[in-house]
């Protein structure tokens, strides 16, 4: 099992870590941001596939920026799949 850390740009949370083997994610955690949230985001996370996971995060926002956790977890996983 491999570990990615993705440093944040824009967000509340100051880095991304998360495990990945064939294909799908395990053990996400946020450092900062919103916790009760991050923690769902984690648990829908578990065991899904890294390409879906990405697909359907990209682009969210977060109020009046043009980033969230979620869109900065779509772009660790893009750097983990190219």
């Amino acid at each position: 099992m491999e570990t990615k850390e993705f440093i944040t740009s824009g967000t509340c949370s100051k880095k991304i870590t998360f495990n990945y083997e064939n294909g799908k994610m395990y053990n996400l955690q946020f450092e900062g941001g919103c916790p009760g949230n991050l923690k769902a985001i984690g648990k829908l996370c578990e065991g899904r596939d890294l390409k879906e996971i990405a697909t359907i995060l990209e682009g969210n926002t977060c109020g009046p920026r043009k980033t969230s956790c979620a869109d900065q977890l779509s772009k660790a996983i893009m750097e983990v799949l190219e």
